[in-house]
């Protein structure tokens, strides 16, 4: 028995190790590897260009008959305003048409005390299409001016108008960690590393999992493989496959993960505590922007439990892996072409789909029903308990949760294998649900 078992554990060896050297000396591996951090860092900075290239300052005339905005009417880098007399509006409306180096006519009533009326009656032309923002902007500004002079009315101060206007920040301080106390920015890096973690789950999962189910499917057609169950049995074909593809996956988190760490490290030693003062708000807002960012976001990064991330990380993502690629080979083994496994594999993908976008409502609520029900149950915690944990979860669920993923990773595996064990062999006989608990029930 001890002998049959060790036999076994050599041969998934073998084939593991042949699955995992044929992926990585690919081309493809390496290339991808390394240069996938500088593509996504690539496409990051290219996509912040487009933004600030498409943004645009809306030029507009402003006709001003109630008097009360050309002095509290102010231009910004979004929205410049140029008063010009009344007397011009049916020439500027004229012009409207024609002219370039004017985006719109601002024409404000006369004020005749009611100022309801004046806020209702002005109206904004244009010659081309403006965007939505600039017109809220637009609104925004008349609506501040406007409720500046009703304050006025009720006899409210410059002076008070502007201690009214002051925003309330409560200081909160956590009883169980101290350390815990979270700005916007801080809570912005944890909301981004979730949305991270959870999506390259769902995509390495998906990814690799139908690797796996096309190659069971190649080999099957191609008849290869009843030359290899002929010096191994099924099962040890299949668990070979999938741990070979899962370590290929792991090699590229772990460079993946030790580039993170590295360029982290170099950027947080550039931080300083004048560099948080200044762009904490808006690390954007200046030249040279983009550098401040990635030293705050890397510097938030590096304060967290990274190393029980990682853990946490590479555990679900494993158990994960095994979970859905067994469910994979399975449905690869018991069909004979890719059309028929789109009635099998829509029951993998939702679940997945489901912890993916359930998680989004983790963000806001971290440790409530949503989020540790998601977190929990097998079929969505690899997506849900990664998405979860930058913001702190408890040792004890973690603990459960993994437990309850390893039952259910080696009971799918134990269902795989005997499907895996007929399908393999079998053509030409189209699999159905009754057809694979046959084959559950009987092999």
């Amino acid at each position: 028995m001890q002998k049959a078992e060790s036999k076994k554990m050599k041969n998934i060896f073998i084939i593991t190790k042949r699955e995992y050297l044929t992926q990585v000396k690919k081309k493809s591996f390496l290339i991808l590897t390394m240069l996938a951090p500088l593509l996504l860092a690539g496409f990051i900075a290219l996509i912040t260009f487009m933004f600030k290239a498409n943004e645009t300052q809306t030029k507009l005339s402003v006709i001003d008959k109630s008097g009360l905005f050309i002095s509290q009417l102010k231009s910004d880098k979004d929205i410049q305003y140029t008063f010009v007399p009344a007397n011009t509006e049916k020439s500027l409306l004229v012009a409207l048409k024609n002219v370039e180096d004017m985006d719109g006519v601002l024409v404000i009533p006369e004020n005749n005390d009611n100022l309801d009326v004046l806020e209702k009656n002005s109206k904004l032309y244009i010659n081309k299409k403006i965007g939505f923002e600039a017109q809220l902007k637009i609104s925004s500004h008349l609506s501040d001016v406007i409720k500046k002079e009703k304050i006025k009315k009720l006899g409210i101060t410059e002076a008070e108008l502007q201690a009214l206007d002051q925003r309330f920040m409560i200081a909160t301080e956590n009883v169980v960690d101290k350390a815990k106390q979270d700005d916007n920015f801080a809570f912005g890096v944890k909301s981004g590393m979730s949305m991270s973690l959870m999506y390259i789950i769902f995509m390495f999962i998906m990814i690799y999992g139908v690797r796996v189910m096309r190659s069971v499917l190649e080999e099957k057609n191609n008849r290869v493989v009843e030359i290899l169950i002929s010096s191994v049995k099924p099962f040890e074909l299949m668990m070979g496959k999938i741990l070979g593809v899962t370590l290929v996956a792991l090699t590229q988190f772990a460079i993946w993960i030790t580039m993170s760490v590295i360029a982290a490290t170099i950027f947080n030693k550039s931080y300083t505590p004048a560099i948080a003062a200044e762009n904490l708000d808006n690390p954007m807002a200046k030249i040279g922007g983009i550098k401040e960012m990635l030293t705050l976001i890397f510097h938030n990064l590096l304060s967290l439990n990274y190393g029980l991330i990682i853990f946490v990380f590479i555990v679900f993502f494993l158990l994960g892996y095994i979970f859905y690629s067994s469910m994979y080979a399975a449905i690869g083994s018991a069909v004979d072409n890719e059309t028929e496994t789109q009635q099998f594999t829509i029951f993998g993908i939702l679940p997945l789909i489901l912890g993916m976008y359930g998680s989004i409502s983790i963000m806001n609520n971290p440790e409530g029903p949503m989020a540790f029900w998601l977190s929990i149950i097998p079929l969505t915690s690899p997506v849900a308990m990664v998405a979860r944990i930058p913001f702190g979860v408890p040792l004890w669920q973690i603990a459960l949760s993994i437990f309850l993923l390893v039952i259910f990773t080696f009971g799918m595996v134990y269902i795989a294998a005997k499907i895996y064990r007929v399908g393999i062999l079998m053509y030409g006989n189209k699999a159905t649900f009754k057809e694979l608990w046959r084959w559950i029930r009987t092999s």
